[in-house]
Formats: structure tokens, C-alpha cells, sequence
């Protein structure tokens, strides 16, 4: 039987109209997998797709190259049917393609999934998951390393910023001597990597320092001081003129878990009615898998370090069910 990556390219071969998609709150992994892989797809002449999906680009992801040729399009707004593959990158399960409805895929449709996220099922008919990976565009870099596919200046780019970003620059514990080696080569081909990582990190709006502020005001502890909770209701976003942002999200529950004690680190945001972004992070992944929590919720999962949930309830009974996950998974704590 061929190997994997063999399996792939066969697929590839045989294809004649693909499709890629974002997952949603698109991330520099998700958008610089897409982007390296619609770059190769485009040099061999094949008639390539790429839709944002649910949510819309941030202005730092747009830097990238390629980033003008997607679509602002999600899977329901296009004819799936049109197209004989669909290569689903850094998504561990079908609702990471679309949160609008449940996702069914035309039975004529040929599926290829590469992801890194502990979660992943193996949901394509094709997959190639590496779970230890610190991102999906690491990934790439070896499939395309041993399919001899050529590495542009632009695929380079792509995949730097989203091994990069993946690996909280390069300090998550899943970063490994094999990500460094991977990104020198990456840098050859593609030296500007500092203007890179600088796009990436100063293209901010300036509501972002104000919601920043307002997350930075709302933190309550729970679990004897070890559990950190950012938690902002929509009225409050809304009063100062704001809207969320999963950047932010992100960014917040990054400091609170930078903080001596504050073992597991979460930043809620009340997105609309019965929507709740959810953003986890831990300093201690091995004791505090919060891919688990995550999951445990019931709408979330990811890595055992960084993970996220959108939860579709009121932002009160979602922080009450972070809280239960958290206390059934780790009893240890003690009460909330």
C-alpha cells in the first residue's frame, strides 16, 4: 500500500477542482498552511478554491502572501459539489470547518485531513495527522520535503509564520530540536523572517488595547488562587464600542497563565447570543491537559497546552461549565 504522503499526491494528481478552507477564528497556522498549500497547488495548474469560512481575516494574517486570493465565503455559501477534493488543514473535526451547520460532505467528494491536533479523529478519507507536531505547517514542510515539491519563497513564509505562531514562538512544549532545524531551512529560502514575525505581531486595530484593558479588568480567581478566568459579557463589549476578537482571546489567557500560581489560564468573551469564545492555556501541560478541559466541556479541544471551546450558551452557565470541567478532571483543586 503507498505511504501516506504518496496517497496524497495520487489524490492530488487526480483532482481537478480543490478546495481549502479556514477554520473558524483562523490563526497564522490555518491561514499559512492554506496559503502554503494553495501556492503549490497553483504552480502545478490546478484550480484551487480558498474560502475564509466563518470568520474574517485579522489585518496581521492579511500580510501573508497569497491572502488577497481568498474568498470570503464559508462552506455553505459555495457549491460543494463542484469540487472533487478538499484538503482540510490544522481542523480536528468537521465543526472546525463550519460552526453554522453540521457538515456533510457529497459523497463524490475525496477528502485529505493534515492536522497536529490531539483531538483529531481522522475524520478524511485521507489523513495525516502527527500529534506531537507543533503545527500543521510543520507538517507540511516534511510532506512537501519528501514529495520533492519546491519550496518558493512565498510557501516558505507561509509555513515559517505558522510554525512560529503555533509554537508560541517557539515555547511551547511541543517546540523540538527538528522545528528549529525545519525553520533554518525555511529562513534560507525565505530571509525577511523578521519583517514576517513583525507583521504578524504589529498590525493591531486600536480597539485591541482596549479590550486588552477591559479583560484585564474583569480576572477572578477560583480553585485557591490557581485558576485564572478572564470573563467579558457582550453588553460590556458592546458599551465600549468594541467587538471580540480570538487574538485577544488568546493573548489574555497567555498572560494570565504567565503569572506565578495561576496555574491554568481562560479568557471568555460573550460573542452573541448563546456564544461564548473560550480560550485555555496552562503552565504545566503535563499536569493540566487543557485540550481535556476543553473537551470536556462538550464544544472544545485542541492541545494539551493551548486549547479553545465556543460554547453556545450564556456566558454565566458557560463559565459554570468550565468551572465543573475543571473541578470533575482535576479534584485535586478542591471547590471552586
Amino acid at each position: 500500500m503507498p505511504s501516506i504522503p504518496q496517497q496524497i499526491k495520487s489524490a492530488i494528481d487526480k483532482s481537478r477542482h480543490v478546495l481549502l478552507h479556514l477554520h473558524p477564528g483562523p490563526d497564522a497556522d490555518s491561514v499559512g498552511s492554506v496559503l502554503a498549500f494553495f501556492h503549490y497547488l497553483k504552480s502545478i495548474n490546478k484550480d484551487v478554491t480558498l474560502i475564509s469560512g466563518d470568520s474574517n481575516l485579522s489585518p496581521n494574517l492579511m500580510t501573508l502572501p497569497g491572502a488577497d486570493q481568498i474568498l470570503s465565503k464559508n462552506y455553505f455559501d459555495i457549491e460543494v459539489k463542484d469540487y472533487d477534493l478538499f484538503i482540510i488543514l490544522d481542523s480536528s473535526e468537521t465543526r472546525q470547518i463550519s460552526k453554522l451547520k453540521k457538515v456533510v460532505f457529497p459523497k463524490a467528494l475525496n477528502t485529505i485531513v493534515v492536522d497536529h491536533h490531539a483531538s483529531n479523529t481522522g475524520f478524511g478519507q485521507i489523513n495525516l495527522i502527527d500529534k506531537t507536531s507543533p503545527a500543521t505547517c510543520q507538517i507540511l514542510f516534511e510532506l512537501f520535503t519528501e514529495l520533492k515539491i519546491k519550496i518558493t519563497s512565498e510557501i516558505a513564509t507561509c509555513l515559517f509564520a505558522g510554525i512560529y505562531a503555533d509554537s508560541g514562538g517557539f515555547k511551547y512544549s511541543s517546540t523540538s530540536s527538528k522545528t528549529f532545524s525545519i525553520c533554518a531551512k525555511l529562513t534560507k529560502i525565505a530571509p525577511n523572517f523578521s519583517q514576517t514575525i513583525f507583521n504578524l505581531e504589529n498590525n493591531d486595530r486600536p480597539e485591541r488595547p482596549k479590550l486588552l484593558g477591559l479583560h484585564l479588568n474583569n480576572i477572578k480567581t477560583y480553585f485557591y488562587d490557581r485558576v485564572a478566568i478572564s470573563a467579558l459579557p457582550q453588553k460590556l463589549v458592546y458599551k465600549n464600542n468594541l467587538n471580540s476578537d480570538d487574538s485577544v482571546n488568546s493573548e489574555i489567557a497567555n498572560t494570565l497563565k504567565s503569572v506565578v500560581g495561576w496555574e491554568i489560564g481562560i479568557s471568555m468573551i460573550e460573542a452573541g447570543k448563546n456564544k461564548v469564545k473560550v480560550s485555555f492555556r496552562t503552565r504545566d501541560s503535563e499536569k493540566f491537559d487543557v485540550a481535556a478541559i476543553a473537551s470536556a466541556t462538550g464544544f472544545g479541544g485542541g492541545h494539551m497546552a493551548a486549547a479553545g471551546a465556543l460554547i453556545p450558551q450564556p456566558l454565566t452557565k458557560a463559565k459554570r461549565l468550565v468551572l465543573r470541567a475543571i473541578s470533575r478532571l482535576h479534584p485535586e483543586l478542591g471547590k471552586a
